[in-house]
This record gives C-alpha cells, structure tokens and sequence, in this order.
C-alpha cells in the first residue's frame, strides 16, 4: 500500500520558490472564502514518527491566517478525559463552520499505537477503526469537510531523518528514545497503517499518502491537496449568508391521527397522596444510598427526560435532585441553540456535557430534540432528522460502553391532561411564566408529535438504552416510577 509513497520524489528549490507565492495567496483567498461558508474543514495528520506532521502544521500556519485555524495535538488522556468515553475530547475541540481545524496526534494515534503493541487483536482494532469512521461519517453528512494526510516514510529514510533530527542542536529535543524504539518496530506500525487506510479512507473522508522525504514536496503537495479540496467544496457550497438556511424542505410529516405506542399506555393509572408520600421517601432514600455508592465506584449517570409540554418533567427533576448531593448532580437545560452551538454538529452540545466519573447529568429535554421538534417544525430536512436515529444510537452505545447508567424517560399527558395544565398554569402567579405561545402552537400538532415520539421509541429503544414509558397524567404515580427506574439503572450498574 505504501509503496507509491517510498519512490523518492523531490521539489527542487528553484520550483518550490516558484509555486510558493501563488499557492499561499490561493490558501489564503480560500480560507477568507471559507469563514462565510456553512461547514468547517478538519485537516487530520498521522504517519510515521519524523515523516514531517509537525513541520507542515507550523508551515500552513505560517502560509495562512493562524487566527481562523485551531491546532490541536492529543497526548495520553488526563484524568477528566479517562472519566468519559474515548470521543469526548475530540468532540469538544472540533472547529466551528467556517474555521478550519489541524489535527496532531488525532483520533488514530492511540489505537494504531496500541495495535502495534498488541495491546489489542486486530478484531479489537477494526471495532475502533469503524467506530472512527462512524465519527467521521457523523461530521461529513453535517457538512464536514474532512482532509486526511498519512505522512510516510520507509524505515531506512526513517531513520535517516532521526539521525538529522538529532545532529542539529535545534531539533535534538524532537528526538526521543520512545521514536527510536517506534523505529525497531516499523513492520507492525505498517501493518496498523494499512488496516487503518483501508478500513477509514471512504468517499466522505479519504486518505492522501504523501511521502515525507523531501521537505518541499512535503510540504506543496499537501498544502495543494488542502487547497484543492477547500475550493471544490465552496463551489459546491450556497453563496455567503445561507450558513444556517436550509436548502431543501423536508417532506411534510402526516398528522392525522394514527394508533401509536402511546395509545397502548394506560393513563389512569394513579397513586394517591399518602401512600405517594410514602413511596417518596423510600425511594429518595435509595437513590442518595445508590448514588454514594456510583460515586465511591466511579460509575456516573445520565437521566434524559424528554415529554409534551407540561408533562412534569420539571416536577420529577425536582424530586431526584432532591435526593442527591447538589455537589455531584447537574441539570442541562436545553432550549434553542446558541449560534455557538449551531456553529457546530447538534451533538456537539450534549457531548461537551457528559459528567465526569461518580457524577450525575440530568438532561431536561436532549438530543432527541433533532427527531421531535427538528423534524415536527421543520428545523432539519428529512434527510438530516433520519439519519439522526443511527447518530443517536451510536453516541449512546459508546455512553454505555463507558460504563455510564443511562436512562430514558417519555412522560405522556393526553390532550385533555395538557389542557387542564395549561389552563390552571394561566390562573396562577406562580406558574403563568410556564405557558407560552410556543405551548399553544405545538399543542396544534398533537398528532405529528405523536408520530414523530412513535417513531423515535421505535428506532432508539434498545436493549442498551431502553425507553421507559411513563404516563403522567397523575403527578404522583409518575414521580414513583420515575424514581423506580432511577434506582433499577444504578441498581443493575453497581
């Protein structure tokens, strides 16, 4: 596979002067067009040890305008990143639309130096390396646009450019026992370098191998492939000013009404006030015991509560927070995206919110909002709220894989419950603020909200991460089961 890339080619000095000028005015007039556009552009880099990744990062940041660029290098995870699934810390530096991002040490790195140390089977490894093109295929279908470059070297050029490294008192530093020991086993980073390619290079996000002996065809070939790849996509792209405008509206979701698995709960079920009072206790108690326990475990827990407006869900938060230490729990509110966080992948929000070990994150509404309102209101196209079910089901298997308790609730009013609330929130001075326009207005498209949860419990309930279904038209039996499942995922876990 690395073969093309071991032939020796060169840039004379006199070439390389003469291309220079013209190809870092076109990088800089694409990446000016680029801080307009509608989608950000990662530049990933990876190889062998000394086949120059470093070296071309600092030169594209000294040939562009390194205020729009972010650079980012991963080194052995701290203890914040340990406590959280392996993606985390990449989601949390992804560059927003319109910037560009450079990418040292990246995503690839720990497990192609593990495969190389058979610190995991080649089984283990291509379950990584697919979960990475998963990653990557999340970010393209958004807009993304992804350059990979594997920077490579065969082992005697390898070593010729250590031995160089380490002659110039300037870069003797860059040279490290650890490389030189990387070098003695060139034959199983090959080997993890071509499982690599061959399972992540795909339409969406390709590989360029760009051979790194010489300096200056080094460094013109691939900033030519960076600047090719930015061009073609804004000719693609909508004209400046569209950055969040959709291009193409969704089909229409049906609203007549239809049986749903809705229909099937039973919503007169109902727990009078002193046996609630009871039943609260006991369960708080639990639960504050249960979580001690998580904690001292280092095992941590998400509760996503999702619900027609009105449902309770403020109500049942209420009464778990009251159960736990305000030191280790915190409720995420998720309302309508900042520009911030439309600058970016819609999960980039809820990634950067994941609780460290021991602790608790409480989601009042979530993710789940790309398939329920998105998809209801017409905020995403048909295409984009689909392909939502597959992202969603991903993100939380690497949540559970982590080891972290993730429980689901639906709570369920019917249409005359909701009235009811609404009304009675109206005449109160306490609660008045709670009813908005927006209320009334979804309460109009009862039946395609009905749908859209219909659909979301069908294609994101899994064995893993179940839905649990509560009906809510009575405050107390709804807050007990809440609690229930609350103690039976931390129960299980422990």
């Amino acid at each position: 596979m690395f073969e093309a890339a071991e032939v020796g080619r060169t840039l004379s000095k006199k070439a390389y002067k003469q291309r220079l000028p013209a190809l870092r005015a076109a990088l800089l007039g694409a990446q000016q067009q680029l801080r307009t556009a509608s989608f950000p552009v990662l530049v990933v880099f990876a190889g062998v040890d000394g086949a120059g990744k470093g070296e071309t990062v600092n030169l594209l940041n000294a040939w562009m305008d390194p205020r729009w660029i972010a650079t980012r290098a991963f080194g052995d995870p701290s203890d914040e990143e340990r406590e959280r699934p392996e993606q985390w810390r990449f989601w949390r530096e992804l560059p927003a639309r319109g910037r560009l991002g450079f990418f040292l040490n990246s995503w690839y790195s720990r497990p192609v130096v593990d495969r190389a140390y058979r610190r995991v089977s080649r089984v283990e490894f291509d379950f990584q390396l697919r979960r990475i093109a998963e990653f990557e295929k999340t970010l393209a279908d958004d807009g993304a646009l992804i350059v990979k470059f594997w920077m490579h070297l065969d082992k005697e050029a390898q070593r010729v450019r250590l031995k160089t490294l380490e002659s110039d008192p300037l870069t003797r530093w860059r040279v490290t026992k650890l490389q030189w020991k990387h070098w003695k086993m060139n034959d199983r980073f090959i080997d993890a370098g071509e499982q690599t390619i061959r399972t992540t290079s795909t339409a969406q996000a390709p590989w360029t191998i760009v051979e790194g002996r010489d300096e200056q065809y080094r460094s013109v070939t691939v900033a030519e492939s960076l600047r090719d790849a930015i061009s073609r996509r804004l000719s693609d792209r909508a004209p400046s000013g569209q950055k969040h405008k959709r291009t193409s509206r969704p089909e229409p979701v049906d609203e007549q009404a239809a049986e749903t698995v809705l229909s099937h709960l039973d919503m007169s079920k109902r727990l009078e006030k002193r046996p609630f009072e009871r039943e609260l206790l006991k369960y708080q108690g639990e639960l504050n015991l249960l979580q001690r326990r998580a904690s001292r475990a280092s095992v941590s827990t998400i509760l996503v509560f999702e619900g027609v407006d009105a449902a309770g869900k403020g109500g049942a938060i209420r009464r778990i927070t009251a159960a736990l230490d305000a030191r280790d729990c915190q409720v995420i509110p998720i309302a309508a995206p900042t520009d911030e966080e439309l600058a970016h992948h819609y999960l980039w929000r809820f990634w950067r919110h994941l609780p460290r070990a021991g602790r608790v994150t409480i989601f009042d509404r979530s993710w789940y909002g790309r398939v329920l309102v998105e998809r209801v209101e017409r905020l995403a196209t048909r295409d984009e709220w689909r392909r939502a079910y597959a992202e969603i089901n991903q993100f939380e298997d690497q949540l559970i894989d982590r080891g972290i308790v993730l429980v689901k609730y639906w709570i369920h009013i019917t249409k005359d419950e909701q009235l009811r609330r609404f009304k009675e929130r109206e005449g109160s001075d306490v609660k008045s603020w709670k009813i908005t326009a927006d209320d009334w207005r979804n309460r109009a498209k009862w039946a395609a909200y009905e749908q859209a949860v219909n659909d979301m419990i069908e294609r994101t309930s899994t064995r893993q991460a179940p839905w649990t279904l509560v009906e809510g038209n009575d405050k107390y039996y709804a807050r007990i089961r809440i609690l229930q499942t609350a103690c039976d995922g931390l129960r299980q876990a422990l």
